[in-house]
């Protein structure tokens, strides 16, 4: 009987995961009032947005500026064959073992930046609460200047959930696609938010040659290939990036990632092709391979290692670090087996249940280049971290690929209420009130400015469970209890 069950539960993740749907209750996610205001609005605010043009010149081991450019929903076999791609490879490092993280698109983008997707799994509408912190923390310590530039986004430090091609009508600018605008210490950040412009502004910035050190570059919706296809993408890829490879100014000690966000067929292994590009890459390394195990974490990891940052106390602190800044700063990678790794599921968290807490970063852990968290992130969470810890709750390293094994968690069948119990009565997070309304709604200024200081609607104590192997476990125990 009960392999018959196992046989209806791998049928039942596969359909989901092909369908792209989930198999948990989806009135428990946290929800948030959507920004989208009108052409006239958007308009006004452009006529008085803020925009910063800030460089610096803080000298790295490997590098002296870091862009990532993003491309979208591609598998890896795709995009290697095509032929504008195999032209940047040429020209570049192949990663042939660099991993997305989950589907679909915006918890791979936020990842990217805080070290974590917290559960996320869909492309709705979210905040991250203003105590959490992304990499642009860790990079305002060394004043190192950063920016992201998005094709058309309307104005600097927009704030809308997408924006049409104002002739064709087109999807454009997602907001989805934009990491650092969901982070609520971004965006209250008046300044920070000057950071966050369009291609209008990159082509300014490089004309004045005031590019900032960490860049991110997403094109829009077209380009991308997320509404088209990868000959596109490929196509737009090379004419973009062809021009910038013979600029002096920009491939001075520069080291460019072109990525992809996610595979496009959600069941299977979901790694992605990418490629290292720019003047910081040797001429030697130039058309080569690297087997190297990343994922998107790497990215972070690989900031830290290069200006010698402290961590999020996240993912970044144990991911591998691009290996020719490896060899440079003496960091010996991990070697990450995936020969069962697929990682095309999420588990059970933050933004996908609001009775969950905000998982608390390791304030103890050491990233790869013998940094530990940044002083502010320990004293913002210290105490919560160490609560959750004697509560056997699950921060977010405990699930990356070096830090140990976690106790294994048994979700239980939803109650009544719909809400999910955790077997032997651990909670998670903080203690919470049970007197949230249904829709857990954010709007304004009020939008969980603390992330542990959330209500929820039910009295289910659930854990974030570590990504993968025990995220199935979980399922599969869910239904052969």
């Amino acid at each position: 009987m009960k392999w018959s069950r196992v046989l209806t539960v791998v049928a039942t993740l596969g359909s989901c995961l092909a369908a792209k749907k989930h198999p948990y209750d989806r009135s428990n996610l946290r929800r948030y009032d959507k920004v989208s205001p009108s052409l006239e609005e958007v308009q006004k605010q452009a006529a008085v947005a803020k925009t910063n043009q800030w460089t610096s010149s803080v000298p790295g081991k490997a590098f002296d500026r870091f862009v990532v450019i993003w491309l979208e929903n591609t598998d890896y076999d795709k995009a290697a064959g095509q032929r504008d791609m195999q032209w940047l490879a040429e020209h570049g490092i192949t990663l042939t073992n660099y991993w997305a993280l989950t589907h679909p698109s915006q918890p791979n983008y936020l990842a990217s930046v805080g070290g974590d997707y917290f559960a996320l799994d869909d492309d709705r509408f979210i905040r991250v609460p203003e105590n959490v912190s992304s990499i642009v923390d860790l990079l305002d310590t060394k004043q190192i200047t950063w920016a992201e530039y998005q094709e058309d986004q309307p104005h600097t430090g927009f704030l809308g959930y997408n924006f049409s091609n104002q002739e064709t009508y087109d999807s454009a600018y997602v907001r989805k696609h934009n990491p650092l605008v969901l982070f609520d210490s971004v965006t209250s950040n008046e300044d920070r938010l000057a950071n966050i412009k369009n291609f209008t502004e990159f082509y300014r910035d490089l004309k004045d040659k005031s590019l900032p050190q960490y860049i991110i570059i997403t094109p829009n919706m077209t380009n991308d290939g997320h509404d088209t296809n990868i000959k596109v993408a490929g196509r737009w890829s090379k004419s973009f990036l062809e021009p910038l490879l013979k600029d002096e100014y920009f491939m001075n000690n520069t080291l460019v990632l072109l990525t992809f966000d996610e595979n496009d067929t959600y069941p299977t292994k979901n790694f992605v092709f990418s490629i290292l590009l720019g003047g910081a890459v040797p001429d030697e390394l130039k058309g080569t391979e690297d087997h190297t195990y990343y994922d998107h974490y790497s990215q972070i990891a690989s900031v830290e290692a290069n200006w010698d940052l402290p961590s999020l106390g996240r993912h970044d602190a144990t991911a591998n670090v691009f290996e020719p800044l490896a060899r440079i700063a003496s960091i010996q990678n991990e070697d990450v087996e995936t020969t069962y790794k697929y990682n095309n599921f999420t588990y059970l968290g933050y933004f996908n249940h609001r009775s969950i807490v905000f998982p608390a970063p390791n304030v103890t852990v050491i990233n790869k280049n013998g940094k530990g968290v940044l002083d502010s992130i320990r004293e913002k969470w210290e105490q919560e971290y160490h609560r959750q810890v004697e509560q056997s709750y699950f921060t977010s390293t405990t699930t990356t690929i070096s830090s140990g094994t976690s106790p294994t968690v048994v979700v239980e069948r939803p109650n009544s209420s719909g809400t999910v119990t955790l077997s032997g009565d651990k909670t998670a997070g903080v203690h919470q009130s049970n007197t949230g309304s249904q829709e857990d709604k954010v709007s304004g200024t009020t939008a969980a400015t603390s992330a542990t200081s959330v209500t929820s609607s039910g009295q289910a104590q659930a854990l974030a469970a570590p990504l993968n192997g025990l995220a199935l476990l979980t399922l599969l125990s869910f239904f052969l209890n």
